[in-house]
């Protein structure tokens, strides 16, 4: 095996193209320290809208959490108050909302296996080889 040497070519590869750094002609000029005056105020105004929108979404985080904390003052003294009959009915609607559907569901396929055993076994119309 060959031993490589730097900036070597090997046969089938071009070297690098030297080019100079591209600047766009139109630019406006760089001072030393990076951003032109035009950069910095657009930097500044972006700033201060995203400062603003800051603002506004802790205001409203705020707003919120007070709120939340209102409610929870006031509505958990009187919940507290209720028998927990009264409670539990307001808690688990939901779960006799399912429960009807459920019956509701499996009374149907009963209904509808009750028809087909009637029609095949009972009255043969439909006939099953």
């Amino acid at each position: 095996m060959a031993k490589r040497i730097r900036g070597s070519t090997r046969p089938g590869h071009r070297p690098r193209l030297q080019r100079p750094p591209q600047h766009p002609a139109d630019a406006a000029p760089r001072r030393p320290g990076g951003l032109t005056r035009e950069e910095e105020t657009r930097a500044a105004e972006i700033e201060a809208a995203i400062l603003a929108e800051e603002r506004a979404a802790q205001q409203a985080t705020r707003r919120t959490r007070d709120r939340d904390r209102s409610t929870e003052t006031t509505g958990s003294r009187g919940r507290d108050l209720a028998p927990l009959s009264v409670r539990a009915a307001d808690e688990y609607a939901y779960v006799r909302r399912d429960v009807i559907r459920i019956v509701r569901v499996g009374g149907s396929l009963l209904a509808i296996l009750a028809v087909l055993y009637i029609l095949i076994d009972v009255a043969h119309v439909i006939r099953l080889t």
